[in-house]
């Protein structure tokens, strides 16, 4: 998730362990440890764009590496933040907040190596949507407050309201997935995977995404007491055979685009406007839209040992957040 979030949520767990003398270091030494696995964002190549999808969410979120990472922020945070407190204290606190990030991440669509080095498989449970303002700004107050009121329940509040969140995401998810299954039998399709991801911000507006045989279909659900369906798009699978003829299968760019295959779990299909273009499918600012946010861009004419080229495509525009609002609040015909 965003950074304040897992900062706040961190900050949330070591305050609720800590007591009213302690607090503030205790705070703030949990946030240091929440937001400490996202410097793996620093993990990167110049030459190799797709070398930060294989270390982002790896081994720095892995269960493993929660109490290596946590003494290593404690060692480092401990002598500016822990003055009154024993290393002892400071690493518990700083353990705290360590735990929470991958976990929390895992909540979302993006895929966390949990169990790395084990396996590299992503896990994602899409309960909750990369940012989201109505779980993360009651968090942030009550730990804010918390801190300056010296009492750890407002801590504890904030980690129950998580919880909660988290625990409704989940009846929601569950619920789209559902109806995304009646949808898909009213076409007559047998999805070979159907998932639903939570809309940007809220757990109210869902993405669906099912597979057949040679498709992806994309739709969007309001999942209230009474579902709203938006219908959408569909798309090709990509056929790599069919769609790019020329490409070596030694190339570095097939391997890259086996890596981004692992990276999308396999959500990839051919840009429409675009035919040297792979995106993934599994996210747009708009549900029912099939608008990727990020691609690969293969190039016939390079050498066997050249990557392929990273697009971060952000399109977001006034009408998009229009469509979207108007989506939320069933205002679209």
């Amino acid at each position: 998730m965003d950074p304040i979030s897992q900062s706040a949520l961190g900050a949330t767990l070591a305050q609720s362990g800590s007591n009213k003398q302690k607090i503030k270091a205790a705070t703030l030494l949990g946030c240091f440890g929440g937001l400490a696995p996202d410097l793996d964002v620093f993990i990167f190549s110049p030459s190799d764009p797709l070398l930060f999808l294989e270390y982002h969410r790896q081994f720095t979120h892995s269960l493993l590496f929660i109490p290596i990472g946590a003494l290593i922020v404690a060692a480092v945070m401990h002598k500016w933040l822990g003055k009154d407190l024993s290393f002892k204290e400071s690493y518990l606190y700083c353990l705290m907040g360590y735990a929470t990030h991958g976990l929390l991440d895992t909540c979302t669509t993006y895929g966390t190596q949990l169990l790395w080095p084990f396996t590299t498989e992503r896990f994602a449970w899409n309960n909750v949507s990369i940012i989201d303002p109505v779980f993360t700004l009651p968090i942030l107050a009550l730990v804010i407050v918390g801190a300056f009121r010296k009492q750890p329940w407002f801590g504890r509040v904030a980690f129950l309201w998580a919880m909660a969140y988290l625990a409704f995401g989940i009846f929601q998810r569950d619920r789209a997935v559902e109806a995304g299954h009646r949808l898909a039998a009213a076409r007559g399709h047998e999805p070979i995977r159907l998932e639903a991801n939570p809309g940007f911000g809220n757990l109210v507006l869902w993405k669906l995404i099912y597979e057949t045989k040679d498709r992806f279909y994309v739709d969007a659900i309001r999942v209230t007491n009474s579902n709203k369906i938006y219908p959408g798009e569909s798309i090709e699978k990509l056929n790599l055979d069919r769609h790019f003829t020329w490409l070596n299968p030694d190339s570095q760019q097939a391997k890259d685009i086996e890596r981004f295959r692992w990276f999308s779990n396999n959500y990839l299909a051919i840009d429409p406007d675009q035919p040297n273009r792979i995106i993934d499918v599994r996210y747009s600012v708009v549900p029912n839209e099939i608008d990727a946010l990020w691609s690969i861009d293969l190039v016939a004419d390079k050498p066997m040992d050249a990557h392929i080229e990273w697009q971060s495509i952000r399109r977001t525009d006034s009408e998009q957040t229009a469509k979207l609002w108007r989506m939320l609040w069933s205002e679209e015909d």
